[in-house]
């Protein structure tokens, strides 16, 4: 399983260290070397990583600011490697699967490499009954046109509750017992599950594209390609999610229905 790596930190030193003890490892290629915040995020535009090992505090954006533009779901699989070790509780609350102290040791980065292999084989597992699913429900036949999706969602805000039209949904990003819609500029938080707004939804419309990510069919862009198993899909507003090989099949099934 040769994992596709990306190391990020502004000082040259810290970046042939990490290098130097990744090298023994067979199984990891380091495709791309960011020395600031503002190279880290172009380069998770451009491409998709495995996993990241990533400083926190880089010129441009640190390590949290980066996470906070790409946005936790769209981020590979991320490992802090900092000589700050008073940043471990915010690291683990954004996801962080391992969180690294300089000058790192081989055994411990080769502790996190188990962790990193462990973790894409648990997500291949999840992906996979997901995508059962997904493609069982694109190939529902009429009866489903029959049943009645909800038009408006109701959000809890405090004292106050907001309506929120099911089409002006743009896209819908899983973060754990939450849901966040994304409407335009704005970011509403729903506790509900991603997977049960994906059994909510009119799949005529809304498509899981990706374990972390429901998209709107009727803002959907492109849809880019990238080998045989994942790619990304463009919206209307600029934004790029990442697709998974039956994410893409359920989109372009949901597509020719539509």
């Amino acid at each position: 399983m040769k994992l596709n790596a990306m190391i990020a930190d502004d000082e040259p030193l810290a970046r042939e260290r990490l290098k130097f003890l990744l090298s023994v490892d067979e199984e990891i290629a380091i495709t791309r070397e960011c020395r600031n915040g503002r190279e880290v995020v172009a380069a998770l535009k451009e491409s998709r990583y495995d996993v990241l090992f990533l400083d926190i505090q880089m010129p441009g954006a640190s390590g949290f600011e980066i996470i906070e533009q790409v946005g936790v779901a769209q981020m590979p699989i991320l490992v802090f490697v900092t000589a700050h070790n008073h940043y471990a509780v915010k690291a683990f609350e954004v996801h962080a699967l391992d969180y690294l102290t300089k000058p790192v040791e081989a055994e411990r980065l080769k502790a996190a490499l188990l962790r990193v292999r462990e973790q894409i084989v648990s997500q291949a597992a999840l992906m996979t009954q997901e995508q059962l699913k997904s493609v069982l429900a694109a190939l529902r036949d009429g009866d489903e046109g029959l049943r009645d999706y909800p038009r408006r969602l109701v959000v809890p805000n405090g004292t106050r509750d907001s309506f929120v039209n099911v089409d002006d949904i743009e896209w819908i990003e899983a973060a754990d017992y939450y849901s966040c819609l994304h409407v335009g500029t704005k970011a509403l938080m729903l506790r509900e599950t991603i997977k049960q707004l994906a059994e909510t939804l009119d799949p005529r419309k809304f498509v899981r594209v990706h374990r972390s990510a429901i998209v709107n069919i009727g803002y959907v862009r492109e849809i880019l390609r990238e080998g045989r198993s994942e790619g990304w899909v463009l919206l209307s507003n600029g934004h790029q999610l990442k697709m998974s090989k039956t994410g893409w099949q359920a989109l372009l099934a949901a597509g020719r229905h539509a």
